[in-house]
């Protein structure tokens, strides 16, 4: 079966806020210091445990998700600081006209955390997220390598052994929707799986994007061992050894996840 956190709200909102607290929040204030002043968006919510730390930090936030259900969520996880003023919950698609209307040039920080694996036409939301970025702004990116052993996310298969088994999601189209079939994996499984299959990305693409769509990198971390997995699998995170981290491509099969600042030439 799935990991619990990928069925229980209240879970996967801890490990996001304790996550965020001790990898996402101490990277992004090495390249940028998080101070009270700073406005912040994440792309991607949830059900809002990344901005806690920021928040605590005395941020204005605003968090976006497409998914009304977890806006739902984050308003009762959240609702001192919405009552507050603090903290905007928003329902909505970035591409929309108002929202742009509303936001344009509005942030400090864009954070998106195991988010842009998730998005199609990734050079289209990089590109595009200049427009909501304040001059001095700057676009933090997590997420895990498509290449690396479950890259494609098969750990929210409900296959005891499918959700451990790594590098499955490199079989050719037709051979990995069979095996998730003969494992018996229902079909809004299987077409998440395959829709993540179809967006997941690279060290070297993400990298070739953020060039060619007019920014530099300000900081990057790799680890060996994500830091989420520490709730997922009980590993201890680890950093990706510097000679690996080095070498293009087979970087991507041993490294777990990414850590990225991007800004705006």
């Amino acid at each position: 079966m799935s990991l619990v956190q990928h069925s229980n709200a209240n879970v996967r909102y801890q490990q996001q806020v304790d996550n965020s607290i001790h990898y996402v929040l101490p990277f992004i204030d090495a390249a940028m210091p998080v101070t009270p002043d700073l406005r912040i968006m994440e792309i991607g919510c949830g059900e809002g445990g990344v901005l806690i730390p920021f928040l605590e930090k005395g941020c204005h936030c605003v968090g976006v998700d497409l998914s009304d259900d977890k806006i739902a969520l984050a308003h009762d996880y959240l609702k001192e600081y919405v009552d507050a003023g603090n903290m905007q919950l928003i329902n909505k698609n970035i591409y929309d006209v108002d929202f742009l209307g509303e936001f344009k040039h509005s942030f400090d920080l864009i954070i998106l955390k195991d988010a842009i694996e998730h998005i199609p036409d990734q050079a289209k939301i990089i590109g595009y997220l200049k427009n909501l970025l304040t001059p001095r702004g700057q676009v933090y990116f997590g997420f895990p390598p498509w290449y690396m052993p479950h890259g494609g996310h098969q750990q929210t298969c409900e296959s005891k052994v499918l959700n451990m088994m790594p590098y499955i999601h490199l079989l050719p189209n037709p051979l990995y929707r069979g095996v998730l079939r003969a494992f018996g994996e229902p079909p809004n499984i299987i077409a998440e799986l395959m829709e993540i299959k179809e967006t997941g990305i690279s060290i070297e693409r993400f990298e070739r994007i953020v060039k060619q769509q007019g920014y530099d990198i300000t900081k990057k971390q790799f680890y060996l061992i994500n830091p989420i997995y520490k709730y997922k699998f009980g590993l201890k995170p680890r950093l990706q050894w510097g000679p690996v981290a080095a070498v293009p491509f087979v970087r991507n099969f041993l490294t777990t996840c990414v850590y990225y600042m991007i800004k705006a030439q």
